[in-house]
């Protein structure tokens, strides 16, 4: 009976996607590649152990299910594309994916022909399925080792379109091999271009619309995502249906145009994307590795590994070194990106339908061809993937060690603080949509760049993982924890701090705390009024010298709410943005803002009896100077 059960197909789709998303989140609690769990999982609930999992119970339904999440893995991984982060390094991409693509089909198939004894014919198949990369690896790997901003760029930027190059190419091979045709080298890159020409043109077709619409906001709010994850499917069928295999190329352009336009909705859209894709990546994962053999992978015996390390040794380095000649890159550089060109799931995917195609027209192999690429992607991401921060340090091509603030907001109150942390010495950068607060920043001397920090891609070039500090304080609470959350998921490391508004009443501090936010002032605050207050020059600035020890958050509980903004205080030759985990010592010095004229006595009096307790206290705090 459970035999019967296991064979449903829908059963089987079902449990891969809940592996799949227990595998990853086994993998974040371990600090290790998520696909390494993912391939792990797949075999031992595959049918050579557990045989839970039988992907051959899809049948028909499993390519059209590998083209869905495909389509929508390489839709999101075009999104986070940004053409302007690309530019400065566009000779080192464009030689990656064109030269680079050359050199590791050959390389590729030499060593399966010299270390497997393989026929040309298999030995070139199995050249043109190591070509990719792939996003799904390459990304999070970049993210868990922190490289400098620019290599990190590259090795994305390759692993996106590299896919679509490689996969291009390895269909166009598969089909010389199974139905042979004259004139073979003329064919296979008329098919190549065709195929690529093909699917770019029909990702355009339908991500120029798409973009149109979210940039004049014409989408319906809660629409946008649905009818985005819509648009990527298409266009990966649509384009597959008019030429096989060009649908990659569909998704990633649909991807690209819609990822580079100015819109409110993008951010909720890359966010839903992203949810999607890992839930994709662990389905299909699971799905491909539970598909393979593990005797078929055991018999490729020492052979099989050494053609791994031929690629892994020889023919990568070279690739790289090619492709990065006289462009600027170091030799550290080129070392690292040398030892990092892990396999992802375009690989795996392409690799399962070549072994079917095969099979089907009666050529043997097909198993064998399946399963190197399954060592090739195990091994190159559970070695890279582990080695690769040490390798990093090694090569002194880690970011450089945290300093600055990371400021979301360029308001007149964001722009006060980040002018003090200035002149204290201190680097920071604020990021706003609003081009009047951005011109207004420039204008006072600060770096300001007018761009969405809820954008990853922006987040990145904005060099976050870099940052001591990253200070949300835009008028909107929720905006402000979207953007916490966005760096803790995906840049962790710096401090977060935001701002609370006392009448959204959405997000408490306790909310904040438990998700390691430190909340900005002290507490929840009026942010509106407060940034309307600096922004008409209706706050009066004062400095106090503190006489005790006080936590921030219980001294200003007691403070009448809009009459006191505690700012900054100054310990020696340090500032710091005040917050409530902020403790005041002894002599330090507290930078308050005060609101209404009318309250300002009565604010000074509450600072009194807040800092020094008993107004008799020789210790009790004194005012220092103030300025209107």
């Amino acid at each position: 009976m459970l035999s019967a059960l296991f064979s449903r197909p829908e059963l089987c789709a079902a449990l891969a996607m809940l592996a799949g998303v227990l595998a990853q989140t086994l993998a974040r609690h371990l600090r290790v590649p998520g696909i390494v769990v993912l391939l792990a999982a797949g075999v031992l609930l595959g049918p050579d152990v557990a045989n839970a999992i039988r992907p051959q119970a899809l049948a028909e339904a499993r390519p059209a299910l590998v083209g869905f999440g495909v389509a929508v893995i390489l839709f999101e991984g075009g999104l986070n594309l940004k053409l302007k982060v690309l530019r400065a390094q566009a000779l080192v991409i464009r030689r990656l994916v064109t030269v680079g693509a050359v050199v590791t089909a050959a390389g590729g198939a030499l060593a399966a022909r010299l270390m497997m004894g393989w026929s040309w014919t298999a030995s070139v198949l199995f050249g043109t399925l190591v070509i990719v990369t792939g996003p799904t690896v390459i990304t999070p790997l970049m993210r868990r080792i922190g490289v400098k901003p620019h290599l990190a760029s590259i090795l994305e930027a390759e692993g996106i379109f590299i896919d679509a190059v490689g996969a291009t190419i390895a269909v166009v091979a598969l089909e010389v091999v199974v139905a042979p045709k004259h004139g073979v080298v003329g064919m296979a890159i008329l098919g190549s271009l065709g195929r690529v020409g093909t699917g770019a043109l029909v990702g355009c077709a339908f991500g120029a619309p798409l973009a149109f619409a979210l940039s004049r906001r014409l989408v319906a709010d809660g629409l946008a995502n649905v009818l985005a994850l819509g648009v990527a499917v298409t266009a990966y069928q649509l384009s597959g249906a008019i030429l096989p295999e060009s649908g990659i190329s569909a998704a990633i352009m649909a991807g690209i145009i819609v990822g580079n336009v100015k819109s409110r909705q993008l951010e909720e859209l890359t966010t839903f994307k992203e949810q999607l894709t890992a839930l994709f990546i662990g389905t299909l994962f699971i799905l491909l590795s539970a598909d393979v053999r593990v005797a078929d992978v055991v018999g490729l015996g020492w052979p099989g590994i050494a053609t791994v390390g031929v690629l892994m040794f020889v023919v990568r380095p070279l690739d790289v070194a090619l492709s990065a000649w006289r462009t600027g890159l170091s030799v550290r550089e080129q070392l690292f990106m040398s030892w990092v060109a892990p396999r992802g799931i375009v690989a795996a995917a392409v690799a399962s339908v070549f072994a079917s195609d095969l099979d089907e027209a009666g050529i043997v192999g097909g198993a064998q061809l399946e399963a190197l690429v399954f060592l090739v992607i195990a091994i190159t991401v559970t070695v890279q993937g582990l080695t690769g921060r040490p390798l990093a340090r090694l090569l002194r091509v880690l970011r450089e060690p945290r300093s600055g603030y990371l400021v979301l907001g360029a308001n007149p109150l964001a722009r006060h603080l980040a002018r003090s942390l200035r002149d204290a010495g201190e680097q920071v950068l604020l990021l706003d949509t609003n081009a009047d607060a951005c011109a207004r920043g420039r204008l006072e001397g600060l770096e300001v760049r007018c761009e969405n920090g809820l954008d990853p891609a922006i987040l990145a070039a904005s060099q976050v993982g870099t940052r001591a500090h990253c200070v949300a304080l835009t008028p909107t609470e929720s905006i402000n924890c979207l953007f916490a959350r966005r760096i803790k998921d995906e840049f962790p490391g710096p401090a977060l701090q935001v701002a609370l508004d006392a009448r959204e009443g959405g997000v408490t501090p306790a909310m904040a705390k438990a998700h390691g936010y430190a909340v900005l002032f002290g507490g929840e605050k009026t942010l509106a009024a407060w940034i309307e207050r600096f922004a008409d020059g209706q706050v009066r600035l004062e400095r106090w010298r503190v006489g005790g020890r006080y936590q921030v958050a219980e001294a200003f509980a007691v403070l009448p709410r809009g009459s006191v903004l505690p700012l900054l205080v100054r310990r020696g030759t340090t500032v710091k943005i005040v917050d409530d985990a902020v403790t005041l010592e002894p002599g330090d010095e507290l930078e308050v803002a005060l609101g209404a004229a009318d309250s300002q006595v009565a604010a000074q009096n509450a600072l009194r009896l807040a800092l020094g307790q008993r107004a008799s206290d020789p210790g009790r705090p004194s005012r220092l100077g103030a300025s209107g």
